[in-house]
């Protein structure tokens, strides 16, 4: 079963064409171990071209990136962190020990992960996962992205897309929106420097964020309670050009260097 809905862009040469976007519906609760190209391609007949968008969660449910919070013993580090923020001091300890650095403590913990991606309590999610346990980001997303997309062309015989998404909230902003943290099959960036406009102005810094503008969407489709629409494919979208240079420097990101002067 298969929740469809499309809307339709105008390309250069002025045809109209529609993309198509799926949530996938009926996919059992995932276990480890169990097999999310297989039980995704029984419910949708994936076409050459496709770009799927898994929820990191599910990803890691599968492949066992989960923790028990009783098998945690928070230190003293942990306990101060939750002593302020009013969570449970196991929950931190598992933030911390996901982290590469910690950016920010208080009112949340913001850190890097090993990946380069950064986000709240380290994606560390209590969400959708049995009581008493925790599920963590993926340690190689890219790995990850690039893994499922060979899943699916062994499993369904074409060349797919693949962004892992996770939730991440923006500065200035409230809200969460959905964010690629792993993608393969595309780049991350359009890049439209060298470009002109439609005066005839050169475009000198517009970059765009596809992978995150597709996460985004997917993420809309997919809910953040109880939808249980953990993957969504994106069909017909046109092909772009640009580079994988997703995330700033250390000495390019202004909002670290901000937050760790």
């Amino acid at each position: 079963c298969i929740l469809s809905s499309c809307f339709t862009y105008a390309r250069k040469d002025m045809r109209d064409e529609s993309i198509q976007v799926m949530g996938v519906r009926g996919l059992p609760l995932i276990q480890e171990g169990d097999d999310l190209c297989t039980l995704i391609s029984e419910r949708v007949d994936l076409q050459e071209g496709d770009i799927i968008c898994i929820a990191s969660s599910v990803y890691s449910k599968a492949m066992g990136y989960t923790r028990s919070l009783g098998e945690i013993i928070p230190g003293e580090r942990a306990c101060r962190i939750a002593g302020r923020t009013g969570e449970d001091p196991r929950f931190i300890q598992g933030v911390l020990d996901a982290s590469k650095e910690v950016l920010l403590e208080y009112p949340f913990v913001l850190s890097e992960l090993p990946c380069g991606h950064v986000g709240v309590r380290a994606g560390v999610d209590q969400s959708n996962i049995e009581k008493e346990h925790i599920i963590l980001l993926p340690p190689d997303p890219m790995g990850a992205a690039f893994d499922l997309k060979e899943g699916f062309r062994a499993v369904a015989g074409v060349e797919t897309g693949v962004i892992v998404t996770d939730t991440c909230g923006r500065s200035f902003r409230r809200g969460q929106t959905g964010h690629a943290i792993g993608w393969s099959g595309m780049t991350a960036i359009r890049d439209f420097r060298g470009d002109t406009d439609l005066f005839g102005h050169v475009l000198k810094i517009t970059e765009e964020a596809v992978v995150d503008e597709i996460a985004g969407f997917a993420n809309f489709i997919m809910g953040e309670s109880n939808n249980a629409v953990p993957a969504v494919v994106f069909r017909n979208c046109p092909p772009w050009n640009g580079h994988d240079n997703l995330y700033f420097s250390p000495e390019e990101d202004i909002m670290r260097r901000l937050l760790t002067s």
